[in-house]
């Protein structure tokens, strides 16, 4: 048999039955379109937050107290725990790969303007931080440089907290409340928005000094790192141990993370979660096979007599099994092209009616899609195949 006299066997039978052979595309069509659609928006959430940590540079590292791996026994092996103080960042700041330091303190704290009040993040840090964490000012202007050790009366504003506070009246130079202490605010924050969740713009900053004593503490939250480039990061990460090791009294009791290491473990989380969605979505194919096969399996019942004359006139086992698993292919393939143009449709709207989320359709998953579409039809149309392939010649051409 042709394969040109397969097709058109094929394409007679499922265009005698269209309803059957529509529902049986629709199942394989949802199935294709849900998943394309989660995947987009997925990949594309993997994008956005991957470039919103890569605007860091990778040329970054991240000195944080403790361990992030313990024996859960406080003082265990003889270590001792110790703050990161600020006369650790000034030592790191002078090892000969260090290009700059930025000790940080992170908290909450009530900030009160123009007889408002607000709770929001507070940051105390130094002026390096502006060029480290890329950051912009829209008006005045950040914290002023100089001995972090010595603090400073002043407060800059997230853009969205200085519009809560003060609204459209100017914020520069008046007098802010923050923990009850009465700072200068200097400067207003560019928009930054969100950060996994995070609002970049309801914050407010301080000097480092200024936070450890709003706060009553004496370590830091963390010493950012910046070095000449990603190739030396492990050598400077190695270097910053030893120092802290030795100020530390031999303890071990830092965690340092390079930019790179915090990307590529973040970008396998993201895609990890990526595909387990789609894993889920992609259950909904089983109820596309399911009618696939259930479409073939009535067909075999209602063509006994058209196989059996395609036997008497020599057609083989394995030509009559390839003409229904061609049939299941034909089916399923015909649902994933429809499902893909359902689901670029789907991502279309959503991306029109949410401008805010993120979506990216790669086109390997286009081709993962219509491969695995084609397999599910393929797998569906076996065990009709098979049946079909085995039906007696002479019983059935005696049936109607």
């Amino acid at each position: 048999m042709k394969a040109l006299d397969r097709i058109e066997l094929c394409w007679t039978a499922l265009r005698e039955h269209r309803l059957r052979t529509l529902l049986s595309m629709l199942g394989v069509a949802i199935a294709v379109a849900t998943v394309l659609l989660l995947v987009s928006v997925g990949e594309g959430a993997r994008i956005h937050v991957m470039g919103a940590f890569a605007q860091f540079g990778t040329n970054l590292l991240q000195v944080s107290p403790g361990k992030t791996e313990t024996l859960g026994i406080p003082g265990a092996m003889g270590g001792t725990s110790h703050e990161l103080s600020l006369e650790d960042a000034l030592a790191v700041g002078r090892l000969a790969r260090v290009q700059v330091v930025v000790p940080t303190v992170i908290g909450e704290a009530q900030v009160e303007g123009n007889r408002r009040a607000r709770r929001v993040s507070l940051i105390g840090t130094t002026a390096e931080a502006r060029e480290v964490w890329k950051v912009r000012v829209a008006r005045g202007e950040f914290l002023p440089e100089g001995d972090p050790r010595r603090g400073a009366d002043v407060v800059v504003l997230g853009s969205e907290l200085a519009r809560e506070l003060y609204g459209d009246e100017p914020a520069l130079g008046t007098w802010a409340r923050v923990n009850g202490r009465r700072l200068r605010v200097i400067g207003v924050m560019e928009s930054r928005g969100e950060l996994l969740g995070f609002d970049m713009d309801d914050l407010a900053y301080v000097p480092v000094a200024e936070a450890l004593s709003l706060f009553d503490l004496e370590g830091l939250s963390e010493i950012d790192v910046t070095f000449a480039h990603e190739s030396e990061a492990d050598r400077v990460a190695a270097e910053i141990a030893a120092l802290l090791r030795a100020r530390h009294d031999g303890a071990d009791d830092v965690t340092i993370v390079t930019q790179t290491t915090a990307l590529a473990v973040l970008d396998r989380v993201l895609r990890g979660v990526t595909w387990a969605v789609a894993a889920i979505a992609a259950v909904s194919l089983v109820v596309g096979a399911i009618g696939i096969l259930t479409t073939l399996w009535i067909a075999v019942g209602q063509r006994t007599h058209e196989i059996g004359l395609l036997r008497a006139l020599g057609a083989t086992f394995a030509e009559v099994q390839a003409l229904f698993l061609l049939e299941a292919v034909i089916l399923s393939l015909a649902g994933g092209v429809a499902g893909l143009a359902l689901g670029f449709a789907a991502v279309r709207l959503v991306a029109w009616l949410v401008p805010a989320l993120p979506v990216e359709t790669p086109f390997r998953y286009v081709l993962w899609a219509v491969a695995v579409s084609s397999a599910t039809g393929l797998l569906s149309g076996v065990a009709p195949a098979r049946r079909a392939a085995r039906l007696d010649p002479v019983l059935a051409l005696h049936a109607e």
